[in-house]
């Protein structure tokens, strides 16, 4: 057994091809991201990447909409869209499958 924290990770990222990583592998990232209320994140998309966007705490604003608690997003390759926490808010991230350099702002 290995015990590890979040906060030593970048940005919540824990899995992936990535360090520093709990678990290193090019198929998949996952993260527990934690945001601030106003914090947001640049409108961007994947070319090849599928995104997994649940949201355990907080309101969030994804595709122009709010998002709560309990709300999970599937964000296809191609699909572009910002991130504003609108409240206080985690998510969990799931991206498949972890390709670097995979995400272009528009």
């Amino acid at each position: 057994m290995k015990i590890y924290n979040l906060n030593d990770m970048t940005k919540g990222w824990f899995v992936g091809d990535f360090a520093p990583t709990i678990y290193k592998t090019k198929d998949v990232e996952v993260a527990v991201k934690s945001y601030k209320a106003g914090e947001c994140e640049a409108a961007h998309y994947h070319k090849v990447a599928t995104e997994i966007t649940a949201i355990t705490k907080g309101r969030v604003k994804m595709f122009g909409q709010v998002f709560r608690e309990n709300d999970v997003i599937l964000v296809e390759p191609g699909d572009a869209t910002d991130f504003q926490a609108i409240t206080d808010a985690q998510t969990v991230v799931v991206k498949i499958p972890g390709v670097l350099g995979d995400k272009y702002l528009v």
